[in-house]
């Protein structure tokens, strides 16, 4: 059923918990799984225009990606990794159109409305902006 997972990561303790439930659900569907990370910090919105090849955010991204996708690995499971840069919600979307994932699975931060309207919720602005089922999972509460 879900041949092919995107998971959105954020590079946040939420990871954890989004990671530990579709490293179960790709088990049983036997998915190969696309870790996907949005550098939207000051260097990557404007690496063009900064004349950037590399940042410290973005090399500390790519590490963060090949961290994730080495203990996916370890586990048996397909994995690559996208670090795309900008506005996360674009990106993802464009990244999930050009990778047609079967689930775009995610943590939510479980922000309310104030929050959410403040800051702007990446769930929530894809599930209704993408055809695609999309699994959110509240991430644990920090310890």
């Amino acid at each position: 059923m879900y041949k092919t997972i995107m998971v959105p990561l954020d590079n946040s303790p939420a990871d954890r918990t989004i990671l530990a439930h579709v490293r179960e659900l790709a088990r049983l569907m036997k998915s190969r799984l696309i870790l996907i990370h949005v550098a939207d910090g000051h260097a990557a919105r404007n690496k063009e225009s900064l004349n950037l090849d590399d940042s410290e955010e973005i090399r500390g991204d790519r590490e963060y990606l090949e961290t994730c996708r080495s203990d996916l690995a370890a586990d048996g499971f397909e994995v690559r990794v996208l670090l795309e840069m900008g506005d996360p919600v674009a990106e993802i979307l464009a990244a999930a159109g050009r990778e047609q994932p079967d689930l775009i699975a995610m943590a939510t931060h479980g922000h309310r409305f104030i929050k959410d309207t403040i800051l702007g919720s990446v769930a929530s602005s894809l599930r209704h902006r993408t055809g695609i089922p999309i699994l959110m999972i509240r991430a644990a509460a920090p310890s």
